[in-house]
């Protein structure tokens, strides 16, 4: 099975530049292009990708408006990666408010871009962990911490509580598998249990709970 990948960016270039890297993959085929949000408003309705590769600076509708619509559209939408330039706070918040999976810059190698397409594509959360610390020291700046940690924090194993703290400081499942020396399949499952105990959409939802409960602080490694 491939991966179908539309690419969303106003400069041709980048768009050939990224084209060029995915279709020397056999598992990815570009479906689709736009160049600007509207045209990926459309295009993501037309060609049905997997993925959504969205720019967040474009004109007539930018990335992060466009990835909205794109989320309301349909029940099952494309999973949205966002890139960009510019490494700033605010768009990191912005792109997962608007229902993204992901946050990576432009200049990241190529090797991390597929790579980072096909974790996105097997369903989980792409936040790198320095995007996922500042993530973090925004909120407890932002927020208190909670008196009283959730209840269904006591739902979960010493094992899910391990993983939890992982995938709070930005590790992938593949990254959590290695340093936990399991399977990625047996940590896909743990992460799916504690989303479910903790009743929480995604794996940025459980980022969220663990610094608010005190599972983990800023400056963890």
């Amino acid at each position: 099975m491939s991966i179908g990948i539309l690419i969303a960016d106003d400069q041709a270039l980048v768009r050939a530049g990224f084209r060029m890297i995915l279709e020397a993959e056999q598992d990815l085929r570009v479906v689709a292009e736009a160049s600007d949000g509207s045209e990926a408003v459309e295009a993501t309705r037309r060609a049905r990708p997997d993925i959504v590769l969205m720019d967040i600076r474009m004109p007539k509708l930018d990335g992060l408006e466009a990835t909205r619509r794109i989320m309301a559209a349909t029940d099952r939408p494309p999973r949205v990666l966002m890139l960009t330039t510019f490494d700033l706070d605010e768009y990191v918040f912005d792109a997962l408010h608007a229902g993204a999976s992901g946050f990576l810059l432009k200049d990241v190698p190529p090797e991390q871009l597929v790579a980072g397409i096909r974790v996105v594509a097997d369903g989980d959360s792409l936040l790198s962990p320095t995007v996922t610390r500042r993530l973090i020291e925004s909120f407890v700046r932002d927020h208190p911490r909670a008196a009283n940690p959730p209840a269904e924090l006591e739902e979960l194993t010493p094992r899910e509580r391990e993983i939890l703290e992982l995938v709070a400081r930005g590790l992938s499942n593949a990254e959590i598998a290695d340093s936990l020396v399991v399977s990625a399949t047996t940590v896909k499952t743990h992460v799916a249990r504690v989303l479910a105990k903790l009743g929480v959409r995604d794996r940025v939802q459980a980022v969220v709970l663990a610094y608010e409960a005190g599972v983990v602080s800023p400056g963890q490694s």
